[in-house]
């Protein structure tokens, strides 16, 4: 039996439609028709989804077929590759906004000081930080190195000013001082929520996968 059947069985069997297996996996009825009939094959994220929606064992699944297997091998060194580029743009996006951040202010934002830090400092880079973090957060790949993200963005939270008002400063008056480490909280506390709201998105949809359709 393909995994075509199987897929379809476990289907009728927990007692879903396949507008509510859809539903559940947040895929069209129409590409769960086809993971039924073979036209494509779901990956591996997916097969792990129908697992638990299915309440069958994977073993069960893929048991005996080969081409199934050797699909979801070439897919997860894909998925893997994907997520691997995911991550890099993550941070070079902020990276870019970063140094944006501290060019417009040596470009003519220090001629508008508080205007340039409302904006920027105030709401550019906490926006891009949340925003960024939460999609460190959603991704399961950056677990175990979370706590170094949140060093991350708290170093160069505490950069930023340091690189724009402080360094000013120090030009004007002939000083150098080095950052203070203190700087670095708002953005670890920036990035940490936005890290809550990434996993907390997370868990909320593999519970989703899980429960199934009500």
């Amino acid at each position: 039996m393909d995994i075509g059947q199987k897929l379809k069985q476990a289907r009728a069997a927990a007692g879903l439609t396949q507008e509510q297996a859809a539903g559940a996996l947040g895929v069209s009825r129409q590409t769960v028709s086809n993971w039924e009939n073979c036209r494509s094959y779901p990956d591996v994220a997916m097969v792990l989804a129908m697992s638990e929606l299915y309440r069958v064992s994977l073993d069960e699944l893929l048991k005996g077929d080969r081409k199934m297997i050797d699909h979801l091998e070439q897919s997860t060194d894909t998925v893997a590759s994907r997520n691997r580029l995911a991550r890099r743009i993550t941070v070079l996006a902020y990276l870019v906004v970063w140094a944006l951040v501290i060019l417009t202010f040596w470009l003519g934002g220090r001629q508008d000081a508080m205007g340039y830090a409302l904006v920027n400092l105030y709401l550019v880079l906490p926006v891009t930080t949340l925003a960024a973090s939460a999609a460190v957060g959603l991704d399961e790949g950056w677990r175990g190195i979370r706590w170094l993200m949140l060093l991350f963005f708290g170093v160069l939270y505490m950069l930023a000013p340091y690189a724009t008002f402080s360094l000013a400063n120090m030009a004007s008056f002939g000083q150098l001082r080095l950052p203070e480490a203190a700087t670095m909280l708002p953005g670890i506390l920036c990035a940490a929520a936005g890290m809550g709201i990434g996993c907390l998105v997370r868990r909320l949809k593999q519970r989703r996968r899980q429960n199934g359709p009500q």
